[in-house]
């Protein structure tokens, strides 16, 4: 796949003078229904030989726009290029979304990005999207465009799913994954949540009461589980996956006012340096709320028994 980050620097190009297909959005999660979009963008490139092309932003446009409600992300941009590579798609420019970017007139975007990078000839969009300054870029206008310069306007419903209520939507798995549903959010996602880190240096409480943990750094608008206990896999740099229980939340056995939740992974089975590695974990069900117990050692006894029911989860 082949990521543009700067799309004025690519209008002289011939890379695209062909011409593409075209879809613009946010793309947080790349779950089911983006890939069902992107699918489509790909299709219709196919058969009429043209490239399929992804426009995205370097971060959710609501966190400029309105940083005291924006979202929590489901992926950093790292994880939303992999996951756009794992499509197929052709091309993915990635839009810096600065304040002056947010106050762009939405003719101006389009101008800019579908017409002089991408040299659309089609472009796929949902048909609630909208774009530019006072979101005055819709599906309406983009035929208006169209129609002048020469590209088809595809607009999509939502997708939905058999036996769901209601779309797939980047909304729905927030809900779901910040009540703990995490086989409601892996069924929308099409794989299991999963959140990346630094494994960093603890207070090593673990170890002394005989559950080591890694201690997984989290992006500040990353987009947490319930606080609670989970059975996970911990994926490290070269791919080896490993069973684990983990810990979400606010420690409140031993700390009255820990103000953030941390992640910690007991690995299963496992021993051995992880410092400073980027971990993956994926989030496979939960198994308890977080809890307040009265002693460490009925705090101990209860680790035991989740370890054992994350391990047999695990290895079903």
């Amino acid at each position: 796949m082949q990521v543009i980050h700067d799309p004025h620097a690519w209008t002289t190009r011939k890379s695209l003078a062909a011409g593409s297909v075209v879809t613009i959005g946010a793309y947080d999660g790349v779950h089911l229904g983006h890939q069902a979009v992107i699918g489509e963008v790909r299709r219709l490139a196919a058969r009429s030989g043209l490239r399929s092309a992804v426009v995205t932003f370097d971060r959710h446009p609501a966190s400029v726009v309105r940083p005291e409600s924006a979202p929590k992300l489901l992926t950093t941009l790292d994880q939303k290029l992999e996951l756009l590579e794992a499509t197929g798609v052709d091309v993915t420019v990635v839009v810096a979304f600065t304040p002056e970017r947010s106050t762009e007139a939405a003719e101006a975007f389009v101008q800019e990005v579908i017409i002089d990078c991408l040299s659309a000839r089609t472009v796929v969009v949902g048909r609630d999207f909208h774009f530019g300054k006072d979101r005055r870029g819709n599906v309406e206008m983009l035929q208006e465009i169209g129609r002048e310069d020469g590209f088809d306007v595809v607009g999509l419903e939502l997708i939905s799913l058999p036996g769901l209520d209601g779309k797939v939507s980047s909304t729905e798995i927030r809900r779901l994954v910040h009540t703990g549903d995490m086989a409601g959010a892996r069924r929308l996602l099409g794989r299991p949540y999963e959140l990346r880190g630094t494994v960093i240096g603890g207070d090593k409480r673990g170890r002394m009461i005989g559950f080591p943990t890694a201690n997984v750094s989290l992006h500040i608008d990353a987009c947490l589980p319930a606080d609670g206990i989970y059975a996970a896999r911990y994926a490290r740099p070269d791919g080896i996956r490993l069973p684990a229980a983990v810990n979400l939340g606010r420690r409140p056995t031993f700390y009255d006012d820990q103000p953030y939740s941390l992640l910690e992974a007991f690995l299963i089975d496992f021993e051995g340096d992880l410092y400073d590695e980027t971990a993956r974990v994926e989030f496979v069900e939960r198994l308890r709320p977080e809890a307040k117990f009265d002693s460490v050692d009925a705090l101990v006894q209860q680790m035991h028994a989740d370890v054992a029911q994350a391990r047999r989860i695990l290895s079903g």
